[in-house]
């Protein structure tokens, strides 16, 4: 890690995300409890098949999870279809250090030119 990852904050945000998309193992249905790390008394029940739900829970998870957290609750295939409504309510330097290491950027671009 460089001292400008440091200084701009990039080393916590390297330590938080797994290295690669293929590391997220969440579950593609179901309820997941969340920790209290990561949640509000009263809020850690998420459904992952209501898309809205799923979609609120994967913020909550990419900005406020650990590593083991991102890769637990976090489903590879469901991130790159969520991503498109996801990266909005993201804080830009973690939208960009999602989109660097998990190539959804890419994703996204693809899906709306139709390649």
């Amino acid at each position: 890690m460089s001292l400008g990852d440091l200084l701009t904050g990039h080393g916590e945000l390297a330590r938080r995300l797994p290295h690669r998309l293929e590391e997220l193992r969440g579950p593609v249905q179901g309820v997941i409890v969340l920790p209290r790390h990561l949640s509000w008394p009263g809020m850690r029940e998420f459904d992952v098949s209501d898309d809205n739900v799923r979609r609120s829970m994967y913020g909550v998870v990419l900005t406020q999870g650990r590593r083991n957290d991102v890769a637990r609750f976090l489903n590879a295939r469901l991130l790159i279809e969520d991503w498109p409504v996801i990266r909005g309510s993201l804080d830009p330097k973690l939208r960009r250090w999602c989109e660097r290491r998990f190539a959804l950027r890419g994703s996204a671009d693809a899906r709306k030119t139709g390649g």
